[in-house]
């Protein structure tokens, strides 16, 4: 008699989900932002954004199959979320051959060096913009305003962040934060664009609301106390939860499955502590904005975060005392 009995490991149900879905998901989350950033920055946004995306593309490819010997998987759609990622988290005036180092530090560096996609320890984008920003300061810190950003003679500007420390007087309204016309990084401009991206990813259910919300939160609170205790500008939430990278590394970022806690009290330990970080160096810090040092610091302290948060093993004995 035929033995029909099939004996496999898990999972049993497959769900239909794959990599390519859930990437191509988050990128379908970040068409709003990106119509923003064509209509404020005009051919520079559409340039680099798809340099971006071609030379992170490329670099994986490239060192996958040659160096490493092994299949490229170019195709499963996290190359391309890192170069628009990237492309987002820089100004659309960068010239191309820092914006090449920066994609090629986050592909060979911060991703392929420790084995790839579910192997990385950063986040490859927020890794290649620290790594822009620390070598190359001026050209990282010097924004065309979206107003004269497609004429030959673009001016540049401080972001709200910086006038927030410099020149408060100079603030910009908060619907005009809120719709994203200030100057700023390609992607970052826009808070409703980036919130109708929040709305997709939930509704999809590729990420939980943990992440995001907890440092959103903890940000509002954060501040939200300073400003009871002395309302100034510096200190108002909502100024803080509309301007920089804020929602750009709360929503795409933070929320990166392989450098982000997998239990839902790890990833409401894991917001609360970038929310604090960003707050303390926005405050306090050399820099205006903190959001992606923020990240990177949390992303180091992941594998210890699930450590403690995991629950134990059923049958497991534990031990008190």
């Amino acid at each position: 008699m035929e033995n029909k009995l099939i004996v496999s490991p898990s999972p049993h149900i497959h769900s239909g989900e794959t990599i390519q879905k859930k990437m191509y998901n988050v990128l379908i989350a970040l068409i709003p932002a990106f119509m923003i950033a064509l209509y404020l920055f005009r051919l520079d946004a559409l340039i680099i954004t798809a340099l971006a995306v071609l030379f992170c593309v490329g670099f994986e490819y490239l060192i996958t199959k040659y160096m490493m010997k092994e299949t490229p998987t170019v195709f499963d759609g996290s190359a391309i979320i890192t170069g628009v990622l990237l492309a987002f988290n820089v100004p659309s005036n960068l010239p191309i051959w820092i914006l090449a180092l920066g994609c090629l530090f986050a592909i060979g560096v911060v991703k392929l060096s420790f084995g790839g996609l579910g192997n990385n320890i950063f986040n490859p984008a927020i890794a290649g913009r620290i790594f822009l920003l620390i070598s190359f300061p001026a050209q990282m810190t010097v924004w065309p305003t979206p107003e004269t950003s497609g004429a030959v003679d673009a001016i540049s500007s401080a972001t709200v962040l910086g006038n927030l420390k410099l020149n408060p007087e100079l603030l910009p309204s908060l619907q005009t934060m809120f719709l994203g016309t200030e100057a700023g990084s390609t992607g970052e401009m826009s808070s409703l664009a980036l919130l109708l991206g929040l709305g997709w990813l939930l509704g999809r259910k590729i990420i939980t609301w943990h992440i995001p919300i907890s440092i959103m939160a903890t940000i509002a609170v954060f501040t939200g106390i300073l400003y009871i205790i002395n309302p100034i500008p510096f200190y108002n939430p909502l100024i803080h939860l509309f301007s920089g990278g804020l929602m750009l590394g709360a929503i795409f970022m933070a929320t990166d499955y392989v450098t982000s806690p997998m239990t839902k009290k790890g990833m409401i330990i894991y917001g609360v502590g970038i929310g604090f970080i960003t707050i303390t160096i926005r405050l306090w810090g050399a820099y205006p904005e903190g959001v992606s040092f923020a990240i990177l610091l949390m992303n180091a302290l992941t594998p210890l975060i699930n450590n403690y948060t995991t629950p134990k093993r059923f049958g497991e004995v534990v031990k008190h005392g």
